[in-house]
């Protein structure tokens, strides 16, 4: 049997000093007796809320600032500007995965947990209440923005995800593939066991690059998608917003992120880590028996 290894400095194999936790079973139905798999749940709901009523606060509040022809007058180069919307849902991710990633693995995002779910990370059951509960969180926290912010909510669009004009359909989807393929690969890659054993003497705050990852991605996107990444944030303002544009683009929000989910999972764990290692050694012993 040929053991994981590391590549030493002149190419011979160590044994690797990490260990990998084993694969979730598909389908785990012992979780549903247990009080942590709902105290998890009740997690994600409450981080997703309130990230969704903190960042569309902010889009709308920032489009209410500028808007020129507002009766109290707008200024074009007034509020948090994009760089500000960007640091809302970069920061929130930082503070919300922070906050629960001892109780839920603070997923916040379908994305992420089908990516992981892949990766058997999770079971399926955990998978899908995961990405359930994330997706009432999200209409939830929006509903409490439009309920605050009632007078701004329709007039700014709801802080709802569409394609921008001028921009085709094609071009909208790879940017969802290409940002949650960059968020979700920093998911792997921030919290790898590999990583903590290797390097441990830098220590990692895994939820800084995420945040981070999440902040990026939407100074590139905002001005295609208002970038989605997320299913359950385009889902939750789509549902309260409830306009003909959100609901004819929504299927980008969806079905980008979770390509580019797939992408990252087989990426990071296949090419980058024991899927491939594994699959060369039974390539070798296929030929030294």
């Amino acid at each position: 049997m040929v053991k994981d290894g590391g590549v030493a400095e002149h190419g011979s194999f160590t044994v690797k000093d990490y260990h990998d936790p084993p694969p979730a079973p598909l389908i785990d139905a012992a979780e549903l007796t247990k009080w942590s798999f709902y105290r998890a749940i009740i997690a994600e709901f409450i981080a997703t809320l309130l990230f969704l009523y903190i960042t569309v606060l902010t889009v709308i509040g920032y489009k209410s600032q500028t808007d020129t022809n507002a009766g109290h007058g707008g200024d074009q180069c007034g509020g948090v500007g994009v760089l500000g919307i960007a640091w809302a849902f970069g920061g929130m991710i930082f503070v919300l995965v922070y906050c629960t990633a001892g109780i839920s693995g603070g997923h916040i995002n379908p994305a992420v947990t089908f990516g992981l779910f892949l990766a058997r990370k999770v079971s399926m059951i955990r998978a899908i209440m995961y990405m359930v509960a994330q997706c009432l969180g999200a209409i939830c926290g929006v509903g409490l923005v439009k309920a605050f912010q009632k007078a701004y909510y329709k007039k700014y669009g709801g802080g709802a995800n569409e394609l921008a004009d001028g921009y085709s359909t094609g071009v909208g989807l790879s940017a969802e593939i290409i940002g949650t393929f960059v968020l979700v690969y920093t998911v792997f890659s921030a919290t790898d066991p590999k990583r903590s054993a290797r390097d441990s003497h830098v220590p990692v705050l895994a939820p800084l690059p995420i945040g981070f990852a999440v902040f990026m991605v939407h100074l590139a996107t905002i001005p295609i998608t208002g970038t989605g990444i997320n299913p359950a944030r385009s889902f939750g303002a789509a549902v309260i917003y409830n306009q003909e544009k959100a609901w004819d683009d929504q299927w980008i929000f969806w079905v980008g992120p979770f390509i580019g989910a797939a992408i990252a999972a087989f990426y990071h764990q296949f090419i980058l880590r024991a899927g491939a290692v594994k699959a060369l050694g039974s390539f070798r012993s296929s030929y030294h028996v």
